[in-house]
Formats: C-alpha cells, structure tokens, sequence
C-alpha cells in the first residue's frame, strides 16, 4: 500500500489480487503492539484502486447484486421469494441435487449454498415502537434498534427476539422503518461516497440537529455494529456532520453489551446442551466486544460452554469476502467447522449474520448435523421458553 502511494509500484492485476484476498477481518489490530489501524490503510487503498473498467463480468454482476439489492430490504425479499416458495413447498432439496445450481459461477453458487434452509416468505419490518414491560428497575431507557438490510430479511426473527428481550428488561425500543443501510457493504468495496450517504440519512433519523432521539444505538449484526461505531471517522472532513457523526458512533452497543448493561429478565428455563462460541471479527476485533456475550451465555443455567480452538479466527465470511473469493472462503470455513467439531458441541454461538451463515451452510455442505444460532436465540429460549 505504501508502494502504491510512494507510485513506487503499479497497480497490476497481482498487485489488486493480493489486496483482494486480504479479510479486513482486523485480527492484525487487535495483535499489533503498535496499535496501527490497518483497516483504514486497507480501505482507502482499496477506495483509491476502484475502477469499474477492471472488474470481471463476474465481479461486476456481484457488484450489482451487492449494491442494488443487498441493501434495500424489499428488493431482497422480491429476489428471495421464489427460493422461498420453493423451500415451504419440499421442493428446493430436489432443486439442488439436480445440479441445474451447479451452472452458476462461484460467487452465485457460494451465495446460494448460504441461503438458510428456512424462513418466512414475507419478513415484516418491526414493529416502529415496543414499549417496556413493568419491571421493579428505574424508569426506561429508549434503545434504538438497527435491523440492517440483510439482517432484517434473513434473521428477521433474531431481530424480533432481541426487541422482546429488551421491552421484558424494562427498556423501550424504536425501530423507524427510515433506518438505511449502515454502508459496510459499499465502504469495504471501495465506494465511500455511497457509504457517507447512508450515514449521513441515518444519523438525521437518530442524531438530529436537536436532542438524541435514544440513549443507545443497538444492533444484532456485528458488521453493522462496527461500520455505525465508524461513522465519526468516516466523515471526519464533513463539517456538517462531523460532530453529529461522534455523536451518533458513541452510542452504537452490540446487543450483548445492552443486555448486560440493562439486565436481562427473569431466566425461567434451562437450556440442557453444549455449546461452543466463535468470535465473529467485527464484534471481537473491530468493536472490542468478547466477555460480554460469554457473560450472557454463561447465566443460562444447564448450558455448558467449551472453548472454541482458535475462537477468534475468521470463519471466511467477512462481509461480502465469502461471494468475491469462495475459494478462499471455503478454506476458512472448512478450518472453522473442524474446530467446532472438535469441541463436540451440538450448537456454535455466533453474534453476526454473515458467520452463521458461512458456518450453517458449510456444515450442511458436509452432511453435519450442526445447530448455529445468534446468543440472543438462546437467551430467548431462557427467558421465554420453547417456541410453541
């Protein structure tokens, strides 16, 4: 990168490749006794390297599904449908061992594999606001809610078990139905411009010229969580925005940190299992957060927790990493899924969309019985009971 910039090097196809296959998965951070904020370097590199006229006709489709229907809910849901359809009828199992799925290029073909085995046809956004169950603590705290574009269409119901945990804790919840794309997807692909607009519409839904509309600013999906703790950076030069952008960044949590802040509701039922958890990335290394969840997990009463091997090393998702090098990604997963076999846990904890995701369907890519849920899916379970 230094090269780059010195113009001591060119920016060669190898040169574009190496710095491709790089995660940003930002475990160099948490190493590094220098405290050098590699992801920086790595994304205004790549912001500098982008040019259209060098992608691949691959690359450019995936760009266009990244962009134009990732982070826009409906769209996703519209494109879903049919496989959707599909799955409620038995029939999407037969669609895949006939092989007709095997035509598609990689990155179609990995992002098809992690489609999950179940869900509902038509997620509906959340309810815009929850109020607090009576509970014997202080007045109510309002935390806002951040459902993501993919979250709210692929784990809508985490999201809706997180808001109930949080309403039974004595907290009021507000999720506007304005709330945009947090911008990871375009910022770690090179298009900050894109990203600063999601973050300036969503930062006038929350920090508006007036009072805060909400003590925290909470989310279930650790890549969202940290590109909204990234805002003040990410529009450091826009005087507009600048301080509004701290403003808004200092009051992003991950939905462990609130649960253990407020305190969860009464825990009614035991969970009688093992389990092991993966750190995902962007909630480990980018935001910081590690015993929060474990904290969580560990007051379940009969749930016994074993060290995962090398917790806090990628599994291959890292954003959009798994659909733009499946090949890469798949050697990731395979290493993550062995040491999660090795624990002899029958369920893998995970706080992101995308690691659960990457884990399920490579575990359902080998055959393997493997149970990957949100910690909130557990804690859920705790607290209310079996879902009837």
């Amino acid at each position: 990168m230094l090269g780059l910039a010195r113009g001591e090097i060119e920016p060669t196809p190898s040169v574009r490749e190496h710095l491709d296959l790089c995660l940003d998965c930002r475990a160099c951070e948490t190493a590094c006794p220098s405290g050098v904020v590699y992801h920086e370097l790595i994304e205004e590199t790549r912001a500098k390297l982008d040019d259209e006229r060098t992608l691949s006709g691959q690359q450019r489709l995936l760009r266009l599904v990244f962009f134009k229907i990732f982070v826009h809910p409906r769209r996703l849901k519209l494109a879903l449908l049919p496989a959707r359809i599909l799955q409620k009828l038995g029939l999407y199992p037969l669609l895949r061992k006939s092989g007709l799925l095997n035509i598609l290029p990689a990155g179609l073909r990995k992002m098809e594999q992690m489609l999950p085995p179940d869900g509902a046809l038509w997620p509906e956004p959340l309810p815009e606001l929850v109020l607090a169950q009576p509970t014997e603590k202080p007045p109510a705290r309002v935390i806002a809610f951040f459902p993501g574009c993919i979250g709210s269409v692929m784990f809508n119901d985490v999201n809706r078990k997180a808001v109930e945990l949080l309403s039974a804790s004595g907290v009021d919840v507000i999720s506007p139905r304005a709330w945009g794309c947090c911008g990871a997807i375009h910022h770690h692909s090179g298009d900050h411009h894109s990203a600063q607009q999601f973050a300036r519409r969503n930062i006038d839904l929350m920090v508006p010229e007036s009072a805060p509309r909400a003590d925290f600013i909470a989310t279930n999906i650790a890549g969202c969580g940290a590109m909204l703790r990234e805002y003040d950076l990410l529009l450091r030069d826009d005087p507009n925005y600048a301080q509004r952008a701290k403003e808004f960044a200092s009051r992003v949590r991950d939905i462990s940190e609130v649960l253990v802040d407020v305190g969860l509701p009464p825990i009614k039922h035991r969970i009688e299992a093992t389990a092991t958890y993966h750190d995902a990335c962007h909630l480990a290394h980018a935001q910081k957060v590690v015993k929060q969840p474990r904290q969580l997990l560990a007051s379940i009463p009969g749930l016994t927790l074993i060290p995962l091997p090398d917790g806090d090393m990628c599994c291959g998702a890292a954003g959009t990493y798994n659909l733009t090098e499946p090949e890469m990604s798949r050697k990731l997963a395979e290493r993550k899924l062995n040491n999660v076999l090795y624990t002899g846990a029958s369920i893998c904890v995970t706080g992101n969309v995308g690691c659960a995701m990457q884990i399920q369907s490579e575990a359902a890519a080998r055959g393997i019985s493997l149970r990957v849920v949100h910690p909130v899916d557990l804690i859920h379970q705790a607290v209310f009971g079996e879902k009837p």
